[in-house]
């Protein structure tokens, strides 16, 4: 399972850096319409955080603090960057991953989550995740074919 949980998370984090590259500019990345108030930049930020933490950090071991309000509120980050980080998330959380085994999955996940509950496993935990990036990246792709439809 475990192996499998690691290609899904790489197969779409690779969407989403795909998802970036198809936005014809940098300032698009950050444009809003009525109803929607998360541009893909933001989307993209969060992603990075949420799974950095959760996984790369909490799982992996992999050094990360989290600023969960400026997921949200920075704007205008150059879109190189955002690659950049969502390369390193793909990293961390494939080297979390890769130190994990079957068993792990059904042992508790080492930190309370809020909304979650007590004793709730790794495993439930990361196809909660899982599911997480596939929401985000489904509001990343509906984005951009909102602002440029023949894109």
């Amino acid at each position: 399972m475990i192996s499998e949980l690691a290609a899904l998370y790489a197969r779409d984090l690779d969407k989403v850096a795909a998802e970036l590259k198809l936005y014809p500019d940098e300032a698009s990345l950050w444009q809003v319409q009525p109803g929607i108030s998360n541009p893909a930049g933001n989307l993209a930020l969060h992603l990075v955080g949420n799974l950095s933490l959760f996984v790369g950090h909490n799982l992996g071991g992999v050094a990360y603090l989290r600023d969960r309000p400026a997921e949200f509120a920075r704007r205008d980050v150059p879109r190189a960057e955002l690659l950049t980080d969502l390369q390193a998330t793909a990293e961390a959380v494939a080297k979390a991953l890769a130190g994990l085994d079957d068993a792990a999955l059904n042992q508790p996940y080492p930190l309370e989550v809020a909304n979650f509950p007590a004793g709730m496993t790794t495993g439930s935990f990361l196809v909660h995740l899982y599911g997480h990036l596939n929401w985000h990246l489904g509001q990343i792709n509906y984005h951009r074919r909102l602002l440029f439809p023949a894109s």
